[in-house]
């Protein structure tokens, strides 16, 4: 049963990566998520039903388009793969329990900003309030702790991102989605989200500098880097924090 509600999950996963897709590339370009349908952006040439299928209708045309050869951006199976393997995994972390729709919500957000600002360096507004009142909600519910916790989290969140806009290094994309983040993973995590997401984000930045794939002062989206921190802290935060503590202590 196990396997089953897993293999179901990981589906799941999968399609809706191919619809956040949709929503974070045709949100910030003010389309309609239902208007043309699902098309080819080079020829225009309407997707079959055998077009749409997560991630194996990718590997199986080579990455590019069936009707004009242009080149499939990678981030469309990406997107796919990634909301699969997550759901996988709040899944078999979490289980079906409050923390676990939590999750699953949380991974739904997650993927769709780091998709939109990796292709448009931006987090829609839209996005972010379609998912407050609904993550408010479940935090609510399903708290983990006392409700200040995520308040101050939330607090922490965007406060600790304002000074980097002032200076002009950060969008304010990224101080809405981290007080959001902050909101849901609460306090103390979101301390360790920020620093996790500083950690890859120079590790990450530094290697592709070496590599000559971006410049010196080339924008980055920094984003991706705040939704990965973030769901590393949901999931292992207070393991990580004790174990931190027990060193030092």
């Amino acid at each position: 049963m196990t396997i089953f509600i897993a293999s179901y999950i990981t589906l799941l996963g999968l399609i809706l990566g191919s619809f956040y897709n949709v929503v974070a590339l045709r949100v910030p370009a003010k389309e309609s998520l239902l208007n043309p349908p699902s098309h080819c952006p080079n020829c225009n040439t309407r997707l079959k039903v055998r077009d749409l299928f997560p991630v194996i209708s990718y590997l199986l045309s080579g990455g590019k388009c069936r009707y004009c050869g242009t080149r499939v951006s990678p981030l469309y199976p990406l997107g796919e793969a990634v909301t699969g393997l997550l759901f996988l995994w709040v899944y078999l972390q979490f289980g079906l329990t409050g923390k676990g729709v939590v999750g699953f919500v949380l991974v739904s957000l997650t993927v769709i900003v780091t998709v939109s600002d990796l292709k448009y360096m931006l987090i829609p507004n839209k996005v972010l309030l379609f998912f407050l009142p609904l993550l408010l909600i479940l935090v609510l519910f399903f708290p983990e702790g006392p409700l200040w916790h995520h308040l101050l989290g939330a607090i922490l969140g965007g406060g600790i991102l304002i000074p980097f806009v002032l200076l002009g290094g950060m969008g304010a994309g990224d101080v809405k989605l981290f007080a959001l983040l902050g909101l849901v993973i609460g306090f103390p995590n979101v301390i360790l989200a920020f620093l996790l997401a500083c950690l890859l984000g120079s590790v990450v930045g530094g290697l592709l500098m070496l590599l000559g794939i971006i410049k010196r002062k080339q924008p980055v989206p920094f984003g991706p880097w705040l939704a990965i921190g973030a769901l590393i802290s949901f999931g292992y935060g207070s393991h990580i924090i004790g174990a931190y503590l027990s060193l030092i202590g």
